[in-house]
C-alpha cells in the first residue's frame, strides 16, 4: 500500500500510537481509514462498505448512527453536561441508570459503582475485594484467580488478571507479589484427554482448581474471576457442568465469584446475561461495552449487598471510601446508558437476538467441514472458527497468526469486518442484525475462506 503524502493515513502514522497493533506492520501498511457508519455497516474513506461482524470491539449492540442515543447525549449535555459523584453529590440520571441495572442483573439487593471501561471495572473489582477483606479483618485473603487466556482488561491490575501472554510481554505483568493466579483454560476441544467427556473434563478442571487453592492456602484466596464466554481468548465456551463444579469449589472456601459480563452482558449469549445462560451465581458483576452500545464510555460494577454492608459498617474506622474517578457516573454517559437499556426492553432486542441465534449458529457450523477449520464454537450471537494446518491432529499453524491475518485481509476484501485472534476468526455482530444480514455475513466469510484456502494451498501450509 502506497500512502499519499499529507493523506489522513499518512498523518496517522506521524501522530498516533495505536493500541493492540503490530507497530512495524502498521507503519508499513498504514491504517484502514473508517469514515462513517450506519446500522450494521461501516464505510472507509474510499467508499467501501463493510458489514460489521464484530460489533466494533464486541460492543455496538444497537449498531451505528442511532439517533435516539445521539439525542439522549445532546439533551443531557444541555441540561447537565458534567457532575461529579464525589463527596455525597449525585444526579437523577445516574440514580435512574443504577436502578435500571439493578432490575436487570442476576444479582439482587446490590449497589452499582460507575466507571469508564471494562478495564477499570475489573480494576475496581480487585480493589473492592481487597478492601472487603481488610474491613472484615482478613488481610491475608487477597489472591484472585483468573484463567489462562481469560481477558479482563489491560491496566496494571486488570491486565494481571488477564491470562494472555501478549498482554503481559514487555510490561512486567502480572504484577509481582503473588496476588494474581491463573488456572486452566476450559477449552474441551484443545484440553481434553482422548475420550474425555465435557462433564469429566469439567470435573478435572474443578479438581485442579481445588488443588491450586489448597497449595496457596484457602485462607489467602479472595476471589475467582471469569467471563461466561471467553472473548479475546478465542471465543471459548465452557464445557458442560463447568461452572456448577467451579462454584462448588469456591463456596467450600468462601471465595467470591466475579462475573465479567463486559462482552457477554446484555443479550449476547441468547439470555440477558451470560450468568443466565450458564447458571452462574455471582457475588459481583462487571459491565461495560453494550451498557451504552459503545456510544459513550461507561462501565458498572454491581456488588451484592453483603459486600456494601461490610463497607458501610467500617466507615467510622476507615473514613472516606477512597476510590472513584473524575468521570464516575458521568451524566452524559449515564443518559446514553439509560436510553440504551430502554431501547433493549422496548424493542425486545434480546428476544430478537435470541431468535436469530439458531440461524447464526447453524451458518457458523457449516464451516466445520472446511479444510482449514479445526473447531467451530459459539453461543447466541457470538462465535468463532479456529483455523488449523491439520484437522485430524488439531495441529496449529506455525508461525501462529499468519493464516488468520491472511483470512482477515480476504474478509476485508469481501466487505466484512471480523477479528483474527491469532488463527481464530471471531464474530460478534450487532444484536440488531437481521436474518438476511446474518446470511450476508457468512456468505462473505465463505468467499474469504475460499480465497484463504487457495492461498494456503499455494503456500504449502496444509497437511498432506
Amino acid at each position: 500500500m502506497t500512502l499519499q503524502p499529507g493523506s489522513l493515513a499518512a498523518r496517522d502514522l506521524d501522530s498516533m500510537l495505536h493500541p493492540q497493533t503490530h507497530l512495524a506492520q502498521h507503519q508499513k501498511s498504514g491504517p484502514m481509514m473508517l469514515k462513517h457508519a450506519e446500522g450494521v455497516y461501516m464505510y472507509d474513506d474510499q467508499g467501501n462498505q463493510y458489514l460489521e461482524g464484530l460489533a466494533g470491539l464486541w460492543c455496538t449492540a444497537l449498531g451505528y448512527g442511532n439517533e435516539e442515543l445521539a439525542r439522549a447525549a445532546y439533551e443531557q449535555m444541555k441540561e447537565l453536561s458534567y457532575a461529579q459523584l464525589f463527596a455525597s453529590k449525585s444526579h437523577e440520571v445516574g440514580i435512574r441508570l443504577a436502578e435500571k441495572i439493578k432490575e436487570m442483573v442476576p444479582l439482587h439487593k446490590s449497589k452499582v459503582f460507575f466507571g469508564n471501561s471494562g478495564s477499570d471495572a475489573n480494576d475496581t473489582q480487585i480493589k473492592l475485594v481487597w478492601y472487603y477483606n481488610n474491613v472484615l479483618g482478613r488481610p491475608e485473603k487477597k489472591k484472585i484467580i483468573g484463567r489462562l487466556k481469560g481477558y479482563h482488561g489491560i491496566t496494571l491490575a486488570s491486565g494481571s488478571l488477564t491470562g494472555l501472554a501478549p498482554s503481559h510481554k514487555g510490561f512486567d505483568l502480572p504484577l509481582a507479589g503473588g496476588r494474581f493466579l491463573h488456572t486452566d483454560l476450559p477449552h474441551h476441544w484443545r484440553g481434553a484427554e482422548p475420550g474425555e467427556s465435557e462433564a469429566d473434563y469439567a470435573t478435572r478442571l474443578a479438581d485442579n482448581l481445588e488443588q491450586l487453592i489448597q497449595r496457596e492456602g484457602p485462607e489467602t484466596i479472595a476471589a475467582f474471576i471469569a467471563e461466561p464466554v471467553m472473548g479475546a481468548g478465542g471465543v471459548i465456551t465452557p464445557p458442560e457442568t463447568y461452572f456448577d463444579k467451579v462454584q462448588t469449589v469456591l463456596a467450600r472456601h468462601d471465595i467470591l465469584f466475579i462475573d465479567d459480563e463486559v462482552i457477554c452482558g446484555f443479550g449476547r449469549t441468547g439470555q440477558p446475561f451470560g450468568a443466565d445462560t450458564y447458571g452462574i451465581r455471582p457475588d459481583s458483576i462487571s459491565l461495560a461495552k453494550a451498557l451504552t452500545s459503545a456510544y459513550q464510555p461507561l462501565s458498572a460494577v454491581v456488588v451484592k449487598d453483603e459486600i456494601y454492608q461490610a463497607f458501610l459498617q467500617a466507615s467510622d474506622e476507615m473514613g472516606m471510601f477512597g476510590h472513584g474517578y473524575t468521570y464516575s457516573g458521568h451524566p452524559v454517559a449515564c443518559a446514553v446508558g439509560l436510553k440504551t437499556l430502554e431501547i433493549y426492553q422496548r424493542d425486545r432486542v434480546f428476544e430478537h437476538a435470541a431468535a436469530l441465534a439458531p440461524q447464526f449458529q447453524e451458518r457458523l457450523a457449516r464451516f466445520r467441514d472446511h479444510p482449514l477449520v479445526g473447531e467451530v464454537r459459539g453461543v447466541g450471537l457470538v462465535g468463532a472458527v479456529e483455523l488449523v494446518a491439520d484437522k485430524q491432529a488439531k495441529t496449529a499453524f506455525d508461525p501462529p497468526g499468519r493464516v488468520g491475518a491472511e483470512c482477515l485481509e480476504h474478509c476485508h476484501a469481501n466487505g466484512l469486518i471480523c477479528r483474527a485472534i491469532g488463527d481464530v476468526m471471531a464474530f460478534c455482530p450487532p444484536l440488531v442484525i437481521t436474518s438476511a444480514q446474518v446470511d450476508e455475513l457468512f456468505d462473505k466469510f465463505e468467499r474469504a475462506m475460499a480465497a484463504t484456502l487457495a492461498w494456503a494451498h499455494g503456500e504449502g501450509l496444509l497437511a498432506a
